[in-house]
């Protein structure tokens, strides 16, 4: 049976003296060329889920650099950007389902030392990732004010917030294909490379942001639009040098001419793959979406509230969805090497760490809750119904530790329909009529929303579990 003490696990890591760890640490950030299926278990994870976790940093400071400067702009421009991204859940959902067909087939070509076949699937999910983003550019354009009022905004927030939500899905293309080829990267085991590209994206974001929302110097004050304007530019420099790494970079994974080629059976591969990943990720955005519905009948000053400290709770998730994507990785490395019982152990070793740093940061964020709020903004009403939420939020932070680690094993085995009927019940079939029930029908408001969402995250870490420890994903075939 695997090792599934977390002690032994703290032993090794005292037992690694501290030179060898800091060399371990600069290998992380710099790049590796290490076999993950040899490798100890501490150390692959070690040197694989640094660079991941610093890339969801870099991924998490994108929305909290946006409502930092946003939130100065008032409490209705701060709704609008919470509305929009609420609903770009949807193509999250769809980056990240595709993003996941992808880690699953590139981590087991690259576990099978097939270098050149994780290249062609590469090239399949790129072309399957801008075909998708067309489809949402065209409609998110033309109707994003009806969405806005769809949304329950207010016709003056709809009428000046209108351009925000047309410039972020008119550009998804360069959300789609930074998820894709990070993907790419951070399977084949050059997480390295992924955060690179999320530092040089934020870095471009954090500077056009301030320029142009408020119009400093030479640029045009643009408000909401500039917010979107700058954010798009960030990411879609970023893509550029993804391309550039795929063919000219010397890493694991490198595009080559003979790659360039429709595969239509890798590519229906990828589509039955990414189906399951799609749909379970729409399902569990999507219900942000009808939560936000739900919201917006209590109010803009609760809809800033709830949207602060929501994005507060996703800078403090991202770096655990790294650990997480790290044992994915693993998992479908050492499925492709044919050792299975190591791609358990990989799973709770990384479960239960990611427990205790999250369990942490929980407790500092259920003690101190207005301090993180008042970070945004300095409105009373809004700054008390954010840090409701954030408190009541992060009561769970332990079971969402262990729920997203037992998600990605299944994603990284290439089973993503275990996850997908589970997001169904926990989200739809649960969270949302709860949600109502509490917040709406019992006028618990932002307590009831709050409480409910710790509920149904509660649910399917159980759920999880206890099909995890069935070992059914071992044995699906990618």
């Amino acid at each position: 049976m695997p090792d599934k003490n977390p002690i032994s696990f703290l032993a090794q890591l005292k037992s690694i003296p501290f030179q060898s760890l800091w060399t371990d640490i600069k290998e992380a950030i710099s790049g590796t060329d290490r076999d993950f299926t040899s490798d100890s278990i501490g150390k692959a994870l070690l040197i694989l889920s640094i660079p991941m976790v610093l890339e969801m940093i870099m991924e998490s400071i994108f929305a909290v650099v946006d409502i930092f400067f946003v939130s100065r702009l008032g409490a209705d421009a701060v709704a609008t950007v919470g509305i929009t991204e609420s609903s770009m859940t949807i193509v999250y959902a769809i980056c990240m389902g595709l993003s996941t067909a992808t880690t699953a087939l590139v981590a087991r070509r690259i576990g099978e030392k097939k270098a050149g076949k994780a290249g062609v699937v590469a090239f399949q999910a790129i072309i399957s990732g801008l075909v998708v983003s067309i489809l949402i550019a065209i409609p998110g354009i033309i109707y994003a004010k009806e969405f806005l009022l769809l949304m329950g905004a207010s016709e003056e927030m709809a009428e000046s917030g209108y351009m925000f939500p047309a410039i972020m899905f008119g550009s998804n293309a360069v959300i789609m294909l930074l998820f894709i080829i990070n993907a790419v990267f951070r399977s084949s085991g050059d997480a390295a490379v992924s955060m690179r590209v999320l530092v040089f994206a934020n870095l471009i974001n954090l500077i056009l942001d301030p320029l142009l929302i408020f119009g400093i110097g030479p640029f045009p004050e643009l408000g909401l639009m500039g917010a979107a304007i700058a954010t798009t530019i960030g990411r879609g420099l970023a893509v550029c040098y993804q391309f550039y790494l795929l063919f000219h970079g010397n890493k694991r994974i490198r595009m080559e001419l003979q790659h360039l080629k429709i595969k239509l059976k890798v590519m229906v591969q990828l589509f039955k793959l990414s189906a399951g990943g799609i749909l379970q990720y729409t399902i569990a955005t999507s219900s942000w979406i009808a939560l936000y519905r739900i919201i917006s009948e209590l109010g803009s000053e609760v809809m800033a509230g709830y949207t602060i400290s929501i994005r507060i709770v996703i800078f403090v998730l991202l770096p655990s969805w790294g650990l997480s994507n790290a044992a994915s990785t693993l998992v479908g490395q050492n499925l492709g090497a044919k050792q299975p019982e190591r791609a358990e152990r990989t799973v709770w070793i990384t479960g239960y760490i990611n427990m205790v740093l999250l369990g942490l940061v929980g407790l500092i964020l259920i003690v101190f809750p207005e301090a993180f709020i008042r970070i945004f903004i300095e409105n009373p009403e809004v700054i008390r119904n954010g840090a409701i939420s954030l408190r009541i939020i992060s009561i769970g932070f332990i079971s969402y530790a262990l729920g997203m680690v037992l998600t990605q094993a299944f994603n990284g085995s290439g089973d993503t329909a275990t996850p997908t009927r589970i997001n169904l019940f926990c989200f739809w079939l649960f969270e949302i009529p709860l949600a109502y029930l509490l917040a709406i029908v019992l006028d618990m408001k932002i307590y009831g929303i709050s409480v409910a969402i710790v509920a149904a995250e509660t649910a399917l870490t159980l759920t999880a579990w206890y099909y995890f420890r069935k070992g059914k994903w071992k044995l699906v075939k990618v």
